[in-house]
């Protein structure tokens, strides 16, 4: 047990009357607007981590997502010039149309000179159709 005329124990008790008789509760207008700074911190917290989670989750789609850099094979091949048409069965389906080329107006070229010289070649895209091996 404490012994009743400790000094530090009278020193405490007086220091907590004197607390006592300080204290004051806040204006309730300091302590709405405290409500509304923590609320608004939680709602913008809110947002950066919808954000964030959006934009990883579209990250992690496009990496997932297959490029297209890859030569694509048709999935039926057109019949050769050779060939008849007529003799393939009706549940083909008719050759898809290939990529049509245009030559350039007549006149002089417009732009850059230099790009007048390239040739017209095509791309790797419009390339022909693979040939039927063993045939």
């Amino acid at each position: 047990m404490p012994e009743p005329d400790d000094p530090l124990r009278s020193l405490f008790r007086e220091a907590a009357d004197t607390g006592r008789s300080r204290a004051r509760s806040a204006p309730p207008s300091l302590i709405t607007e405290r409500g509304r700074r923590a609320r608004r911190r939680r709602v913008l917290t809110l947002a950066v981590g919808a954000c964030l989670a959006v934009s990883g989750a579209g990250a992690a789609a496009a990496a997932l997502l297959p490029t297209g850099t890859g030569a694509t094979v048709p999935a039926t091949t057109p019949p050769s010039p050779g060939r008849s048409s007529s003799s393939s069965s009706s549940a083909s389906l008719p050759p898809l149309p290939g990529p049509t080329r245009t030559s350039p107006p007549p006149g002089p070229p417009l732009g850059d000179p230099d790009r007048s010289r390239v040739p017209n070649t095509p791309d790797r895209s419009t390339s022909p159709p693979p040939s039927h091996p063993g045939r």
